[in-house]
């Protein structure tokens, strides 16, 4: 037996959860290392009659595992034909001992027009609407944590929620400065008349990179969400960050749920986001780059 990187009791203990939570007798006769992302291990479980996937952490928030499967289901009232997401299974708590997320595996693979099944499953998912901006939880991108309380008006909730939050977050860490806060508090102050009023909440991924969707061979698959009610152009910020979006993805998107005039205009304002968790996470130029965006509109 190919048993991997993961130890014995692991093992051991993955199977005994699986048959106390979900029923049937699992027997892992396989497990091979994939990649998990930046800060997980993955791995490919295979047993007697089926194939997951493991992620699997020691170091992150306890919680992490439960709030993503939360995204994943919430995805299911998208009732998606275009792309498809992974099914969580079991949850365990991240702490002394590893802490894990079971779900079913997406083979790797191409089922033919992907991208523009990728770009109409992605606005599938954003046609799903709430009440309100945010979600039931907090839940984290990458391991930060977002505040994701209920607003009723999207610019506040960019405001209070996103940037604020994130900036609060940063400040702790004894990096922003007073000149660094006057610029942000006038972009903030600035921020209600620079993004629509009138915005519809919108069920996002939250932190979709290239490197959050595969092709699998049943479809499109995406993966690794941090899931929450936003405008949808919220979304884009992250999409045209990094690239890795063909222009079909974009076009087949349109096609079924077009974009509002000026998206590309707020643009710069939905990446901020994203570029300052990666200097929360990763410090370096992104603080530079994150004072330009907001020097730009304050």
């Amino acid at each position: 037996m190919g048993t991997g990187p993961l130890s014995k009791e692991i093992i051991r203990s993955i199977e005994i959860d699986f048959e106390k939570e979900i029923g049937p007798t699992l027997k892992i006769v396989k497990v091979v290392p994939v990649g998990g992302g930046c800060i997980n291990q993955g791995f490919r479980i295979e047993t007697v009659g089926d194939t997951y996937f493991l992620k699997l952490n020691t170091h992150a928030p306890a919680d992490m595992f439960f709030r993503e499967a939360e995204s994943l289901l919430e995805f299911q009232k998208s009732e998606n034909e275009f792309v498809v997401f992974p099914k969580p299974l079991l949850a365990k708590e991240i702490g002394h001992e590893p802490g894990y997320l079971l779900t079913d595996y997406m083979e790797p693979g191409g089922s033919g027009n992907d991208d523009e099944k990728l770009g109409r499953g992605i606005a599938r998912l954003h046609q799903v609407s709430n009440d309100s901006f945010g979600f039931k939880n907090n839940n984290y991108c990458g391991s930060t944590i977002q505040d994701n309380s209920f607003k009723n008006d999207w610019p506040t909730f960019y405001i209070e929620n996103r940037i604020g939050y994130l900036i609060n977050l940063i400040k702790q860490t004894g990096v922003w400065n007073s000149s660094d806060q006057k610029i942000s508090d006038r972009f903030l102050e600035r921020v209600p008349e620079l993004l629509p009023s009138g915005s519809k909440p919108s069920l996002i991924h939250g932190d979709l990179w290239s490197g959050n969707y595969m092709y699998s061979r049943k479809a499109p698959a995406l993966i690794d969400p941090c899931a929450s009610y936003c405008d949808r152009e919220f979304e884009m910020g992250m999409m045209t960050m990094f690239g890795g979006f063909s222009p079909t993805v974009y076009e087949a998107y349109n096609e079924l749920y077009p974009l509002p005039p000026g998206w590309r205009e707020r643009n710069l304002i939905y990446q901020l986001y994203h570029v300052l968790n990666h200097y929360y996470l990763f410090g370096g130029y992104y603080k530079n780059q994150a004072l330009d965006i907001m020097r730009r509109y304050a």
